[in-house]
């Protein structure tokens, strides 16, 4: 990437949920036997708006929690690794968003979520002027596209993300535990989103629900067909499966001994952003399939560095951290 390289980082802007999420420190119990548990700051897009950050890039969040000690602490936490956070907005009328999570003795969770202030964004809770002042967008939906104000904000700001020009980035973020009996919704709008991103992130899982397709070339080409430009097929400990150019190949992770998975493929998607806020005119740049499988295999590092570590921001690397195991 050296000829694509400028001396500022562009802002990366992410769109999404911030919320509180409790994990259960019991092991092999439901939520009603649960007695310990452990806050910690949740939200996929807020994830790769930290990756970026901890890695030295310039990112932003938006989005919504309430006026409430919680949503105190979950900016705080942004802040404490330097994510811009002036376009998060305060809710006096709803308390902020959580989810309480346990893991039961037959490897399920058991999961709860009280939604609240995050499904109160709209798009007049961010200006025009400072989505113009990112060059990439990046739209994280775990909660945003359950419906609800947030739900027609998102699309909304998508668009007008489109006609600014802006680099899109998409990451679906299915959870079964949220959608339960409504996967086809889920399908529905997901496809909308993977049809005006330029790049696209999503897990085997995902893909198969998604395309409709079990074969992971076929799938990713119907995404592709959807209007995706670039598609990465997290596999694990397999490594990514990366489409573009009317190319694919399967990038190799490292080998690792996994504490805890929880955000890695934030990271995953953070160090991409990281790497393309680096370069001038992304939209233009038509970046060669080599130089986009050194970008994944970079963010295949800091995806398994995170899963090395128990947490999803606690875990996050710097650069430094990233460079002295590639060296190693």
């Amino acid at each position: 990437m050296e000829q694509e390289r400028t001396s500022n980082h562009q802002q990366v802007l992410c769109i999404g949920e911030l919320l509180i999420d409790f994990y259960c420190r019991d092991i092999g119990v439901n939520l009603a036997q649960g007695m310990n548990f452990m806050k910690q700051a949740g939200g996929a897009p807020a994830n790769v708006a930290s990756a970026v950050s901890r890695l030295g890039g310039k990112s932003a969040f938006a989005g919504k929690v309430g006026d409430d000690p919680f949503g105190d602490f979950l900016i705080q936490t942004l802040q404490d690794v330097s994510v811009n956070t002036e376009l998060i907005a305060r809710d006096s009328s709803a308390r902020t968003t959580m989810a309480f999570v346990s893991l039961q003795t037959d490897g399920e969770r058991d999961f709860l979520f009280n939604r609240g202030a995050d499904g109160n964004f709209t798009a007049s809770d961010l200006p025009m002027e400072k989505l113009r002042e990112a060059a990439i967008v990046h739209f994280g939906s775990a909660t945003a596209m359950l419906g609800g104000a947030y739900l027609d904000a998102y699309f909304d700001l998508m668009e007008k993300a489109r006609k600014e020009k802006r680099f899109i980035s998409f990451d679906p973020n299915y959870r079964s535990s949220l959608w339960a009996e409504r996967t086809e919704k889920f399908n529905q709008l997901a496809r909308k989103g993977i049809a005006r991103a330029d790049f696209v992130k999503v897990s085997e899982e995902e893909l198969r629900l998604i395309s409709g397709c079990a074969d992971i070339n076929k799938g990713v080409q119907e995404l592709h067909r959807l209007g995706a430009k670039v598609i990465a097929v997290t596999l694990g400990k397999q490594g990514t499966f990366l489409s573009c150019k009317n190319q694919t190949a399967v990038i190799p992770s490292i080998r690792i001994v996994a504490i805890d998975s929880t955000g890695a493929g934030d990271a995953f998607v953070g160090a991409i952003l990281y790497q393309l806020a680096q370069i001038d005119r992304l939209n233009d740049a038509k970046l060669s399939f080599s130089k986009w499988e050194a970008i994944v295999r970079f963010a295949n590092l800091v995806g398994a560095i995170v899963c090395t570590k128990v947490g999803a921001i606690a875990a996050l690397p710097s650069l430094e951290e990233v460079m002295h195991m590639q060296e190693s």
